[in-house]
């Protein structure tokens, strides 16, 4: 709907009113500010002025203590303010650019006038306290979102507020312009989305509070599910609506959850930077962040090597033509399962009759306390105790027989030649530590009795030895977790194989272990094996989990999260149709869930692609084999190019073409997608010379503008204005469809799909008129 000059002036009269209020609450606390900023200098000049220090008597310090720990609580009170009142500042100065991007009129129940609600990132109340704009998080915004002109209701938490609404218009404002206006009858109208959707890519993940959609905005504010899960389509948001949703539970639950109660498990690094600038847009800081590899590697540190998931991806995309390559195909899948998440439960339970082993307990070369004792002392105990009871039972009489131990061991001739060795400093320390502790037993001669010194000195050195076997202990580091896994591919068989192909995946399997290394199917049972044994390192503080990719986790890999933090709520968001990693198994997580009695599931689909011009989705959705559910937006572009090349030299001089005329037309991002990392290397290194272009890979964990090498298994969740898929004529196994489907999925303007050899497999099936065709 247009709007009229009139309105149109009037806006902008708003707009440079509300900037105005702002920018003068801008400047107010931008001296308030200044005034806590010389407050801190001055304390920190100041802070051993103001403090009495006298140690001479106990009463004196403790009150010495006292007054530093006040000095210190005052200074780090101050420090805090600076800190929010920073943050409101870097706040206002958004408004100051953008102070909102939509208005309601609404006139409520029992009221006689209309009222106007603008929305904005943040709310902000006039010298009056009256609100010029409200938090788009605030329940009176969900209206601008779910809502269609007429009679609305929304919730609080006082109950349900009735009205009707007679206006919804959504706002571009820039640098303090309106730049453009609609009016809508829709929840979020085609004209903003055309606006934003129609610009460049950018380094970072955009916010999306003004064009948040219905079934968005259910995923943002759902607080009533213990796990949500969010199946979307390629560019239908997910991401987007999940990092608003972060925002959301630190608005809502402000009090009582910080960032640092949210954990975000991202499929990489780049993809960590990429959305790092979504929360702080928003003035929230991040949640916290991690990568499932990373956080394997946290929880098994020391013990084994674990193969990347990249590594793997690499394996699965090469000719698999050997035994011990097929073994482990069917392993990768079996090890991902249900079944054998199943299997590794009964193997478990057997472990309380038999089969537990145990690691020596050394000093230095020598057996301290044997795995065969420590073995003997496990099953000594009542078998009726948990594994996780049993284990904190040994580890209390182990640390009592290690204090009798480290009594005899201080009579032996290496403890007495180790203390004839002692420098200066070590001689020194125990000197002190011995006249603090027996002040009134000795006297300052206590080191001239020869008997004295060498039994305080054994001690030492002995302490010192014994110290970090102590720390082994309670780790329960005397727990042999590499051998208890191998036993899972030790005893019997599998009713899931053949007896060879069980023999296989048992080989490669045991043959990696006895390396100390874990394939990165084996990491997850691993540790889940590791946690179920011990069962003490539950995650409480964590209240919310995110995990975006959701698709490619395995049974296995989710069994072991919701074990291992077990009261937070879980939102997993995943897409079918991108299962691209091998224990994915076709994404069948959505349809395995191991929901816990008593906790509530929810699960929203995300039908309608924003990412792409229709021209592609409409290309992309031809790729799968079913895609009827995927919904284009209706942003016009050209067809999806698709060029013939004649060998390797051909395909490296059409690329270069393509980015010269990509870059010429505008083009901020271009990504050249390769099939695996080695294709990518060996692109790169042809190209880095005619073009300035940047290789990314598995430890990159930065993304900037401008050309880009990229294997497609780590462009997921990225976009870019103009995708070339290099060559999609290695793409030729039906295992790797979703691939290439999702390589594809990337591009948000323009998609060139380049090929030698022989034309690929998937695109045979695409009609015609959805794509051009060039030869060269």
């Amino acid at each position: 709907m247009s709007i009229s000059p009139q309105d149109w002036h009037k806006e902008q009269d708003r707009v440079n009113h509300v900037v105005q209020q702002v920018g003068k609450k801008k400047i107010s606390m931008e001296k308030h500010l200044t005034n806590i900023k010389s407050d801190i200098v001055e304390i920190r000049k100041s802070f051993w002025d103001d403090v009495r220090v006298n140690v001479d008597e106990p009463h004196e310090l403790i009150e010495t203590f006292t007054t530093i720990k006040q000095q210190a609580e005052f200074l780090s009170e101050r420090e805090r303010s600076h800190g929010h009142g920073y943050g409101q500042i870097v706040k206002l100065e958004r408004l100051m650019q953008s102070p909102y991007f939509g208005r309601i009129d609404v006139r409520f129940e029992d009221e006689k006038e209309t009222a106007p609600i603008y929305l904005g990132i943040a709310s902000f109340l006039d010298q009056e306290d009256q609100f010029l704009i409200y938090d788009w998080r605030a329940p009176i915004s969900s209206l601008y979102y779910d809502s269609l002109p007429g009679q609305v209701e929304y919730f609080t938490p006082n109950g349900v507020v009735k009205g009707s609404m007679s206006l919804k218009r959504q706002f571009i404002i820039k640098e303090s312009t309106i730049k453009g206006m609609f009016d809508t009858g829709l929840a979020i109208g085609d004209e903003l989305l055309q606006e934003v959707l129609g610009q460049h890519s950018d380094n970072h993940m955009k916010t999306i509070v003004a064009t948040i959609q219905k079934e968005q905005n259910k995923i943002i504010r759902d607080v009533d599910s213990h796990i949500l899960l969010v199946q979307g389509a390629a560019g239908s948001g997910k991401t987007s609506a999940a990092l608003q949703r972060v925002a959301y539970l630190l608005y809502k639950y402000r009090e009582t959850i910080q960032a640092e109660h949210i954990l975000l498990f991202s499929p990489n690094t780049l993809f960590n930077h990429y959305i790092s600038s979504v929360l702080p847009e928003l003035g929230e800081k991040n949640m916290q962040q991690t990568t499932y590899q990373d956080f394997l590697h946290h929880k098994v540190s020391g013990e084994v090597t674990i193969e990347t998931p990249f590594a793997q991806m690499e394996f699965s995309l090469s000719e698999v033509d050997s035994a011990t390559n097929r073994a482990r195909v069917l392993g990768i899948q079996y090890k991902s399962s249900l079944p054998f998440l199943e299997e590794l439960d009964q193997y478990i339970n057997s472990l309380i009759k038999d089969g537990f082993v145990f690691s020596d307990i050394l000093l230095g070369e020598k057996v301290l306390i044997s795995s065969s004792y420590i073995k003997e002392l496990f099953y000594s105990i009542d078998s009726t105790s948990s594994i996780p009871n049993r284990i904190q039972m040994v580890k209390e009489h182990l640390l009592k027989k290690l204090k009798r131990l480290a009594k005899r061991e201080m009579n032996e001739k290496w403890v007495e030649e180790e203390t004839q060795y002692l420098d200066k400093a070590d001689y020194l320390e125990a000197y002190q530590k011995l006249q603090r502790k027996n002040k009134k037993q000795y006297s300052e001669q206590s080191f001239n009795d020869l008997a004295s010194e060498q039994k305080f000195l054994s001690k030492l050195v002995v302490r010192t030895h014994f110290k970090p076997i102590r720390q082994q202990i309670n780790a329960l580091n005397f727990i042999d977790y590499n051998n208890i896994y191998r036993g899972v591919f030790k005893a019997g068989s599998s009713n899931s194989f053949s007896v060879d192909e069980w023999e296989g995946i048992c080989k490669f399997t045991l043959e990696a272990l006895k390396q100390e290394e874990l394939f990165f199917e084996d990491a997850a049972p691993y540790l889940y094996v590791k946690e179920r044994i011990t069962g003490i390192y539950k995650n409480t503080s964590v209240r919310h989990i995110f995990i975006d990719e959701a698709q490619d986790y395995s049974a296995v890999q989710l069994a072991t999260l919701y074990m291992l933090f077990p009261h937070s709520r879980f939102t997993l968001l995943g897409d079918f149709n991108q299962a691209i990693f091998p224990q994915s198994v076709n994404g069948t997580f959505f349809k395995e869930q191991l929901v816990e009695d008593g906790k509530s599931k929810k699960s929203i689909t995300l039908t309608k692609s924003y990412r792409s011009t229709k021209q592609i989705v409409d290309f992309t959705k031809a790729l799968l084999e079913e895609s009827n559910h995927i919904e284009p937006f209706n942003r016009m572009g050209s067809l999806p190019l698709i060029v013939a090349g004649e060998g390797d030299e051909d395909l490296l001089q059409l690329t270069v073409d393509r980015i010269k005329r990509e870059k010429e037309t505008g083009s901020e991002s271009v990504a050249i997608i390769c099939k695996t990392a080695t294709e990518s290397e060996n692109v790169y290194e042809a190209l880095k010379e005619k073009v300035d272009l940047k290789l990314i890979k598995g430890e990159t964990s930065t993304f900037e503008k401008g050309v880009v090498v990229v294997p497609s298994y780590l462009a997921k969740g990225i976009e870019f204005d103009s995708v070339i898929i290099y060559d999609a004529s290695v793409y030729r196994r039906e295992s790797e469809r979703k691939l290439f489907y999702t390589a594809c999925t990337r591009a948000m303007h323009k998609l060139f799909i380049q090929y030698s050899k022989e034309v690929n497999p998937f695109l045979k099936s695409v009609p015609k008129e959805l794509y051009e065709k060039a030869d060269r």
